[in-house]
């Protein structure tokens, strides 16, 4: 288990494995919830943080403990379906375009131009109006991974086009080898660190964009989500009001979460990276 070793000695990794295994036990926790996440008036209305309600209720007489916990699950789903569907259209574009070249490159990185030159942030908030009320879970995250994986298409384009160049391209193919023994054993060893990043950074976007339209109100709010936490906090004045656990609980848990997925972002890629890993065995 050396690599475990290794990548426990980088304390970015450390600090992002210890806030998602926290969140991820919320998350857990969530099938074990003595509460209906969507009905209204189970417990006293706005009490604060205290026992048994150790995050307080709020407004909608709800324990925020108990909805964080959904908020999380749900959120993190969104994401996971936004980050793995956009992963596999980005590769598969990505690769087929740089391999093959030609018509087929120009026609794929058409599309892809298509989807980053359009103002991504006013058509995607056009059409959740149009779909609010089928904006469920696998709905948000399948409209988010079809405007995601256009710039990642490109990136990995342009590292398939250097491989493409190299020399045991070349002698892969005279001894007889086929396109995909090339791609799976040559290409993607190579592209897994890419890969890995923009999925981590994906799954961040993605958490970004549903608060966005989750505030916004253009997703299904009786969903607990980070996003629709916040929009009912704000919409009840939360903050005016002083019930600061209320609001303050999804913002929290939101930045928890994008320091964990970036500080392991970075991380990974460093140690996936063989350049990297040469310079920080050559200075120890």
């Amino acid at each position: 288990m050396v690599w475990l070793k290794e990548l426990f000695g980088d304390y970015r990794f450390t600090v992002s494995f210890v806030l998602l295994s926290l969140l991820l036990a919320l998350a857990v926790l969530s099938f074990f919830s003595p509460y209906d996440p969507v009905r209204w008036l189970q417990v006293p209305r706005d009490k604060p943080p205290a026992w048994p309600h150790i995050l307080g209720t709020n407004s909608k007489g709800q324990d925020v403990f108990w909805e964080a916990t959904f908020a999380i699950r749900n959120s993190l789903i969104i994401a996971f379906i936004a980050g793995i569907v956009s992963r596999v259209v980005a590769v598969l574009v990505g690769f087929i375009a740089g391999y093959r070249g030609g018509l087929v490159d120009r026609m794929l990185m058409g599309i892809a131009d298509a989807l980053l030159v359009i103002p991504l942030f006013l058509i995607l908030v056009m059409i959740a109006m149009l779909l609010r009320e089928a904006m469920t879970l696998i709905n948000t995250g399948l409209l988010l991974a079809f405007f995601g994986w256009a710039w990642d298409a490109r990136t990995i384009r342009s590292q398939i086009l250097s491989l493409r160049e190299r020399e045991f391209t070349q002698t892969s193919l005279l001894s007889g080898n086929g396109t995909l023994p090339l791609v799976t054993k040559e290409y993607l060893p190579f592209t897994i660190p890419l890969i890995l990043s923009t999925l981590i950074n994906n799954i961040a976007w993605a958490i970004g964009m549903e608060i966005v339209l989750a505030i916004l109100g253009l997703v299904r709010l009786e969903i607990p989500t980070l996003g629709t936490m916040l929009k009912w906090a704000i919409d009840y004045q939360a903050m005016l009001l002083g019930h600061w656990w209320w609001i303050l609980t999804p913002l929290v848990l939101t930045v928890f979460l994008l320091v964990a997925l970036y500080l392991l972002s970075v991380s990974v890629s460093e140690y996936l990276d063989p350049r990297v890993r040469i310079q920080r065995i050559g200075t120890r």
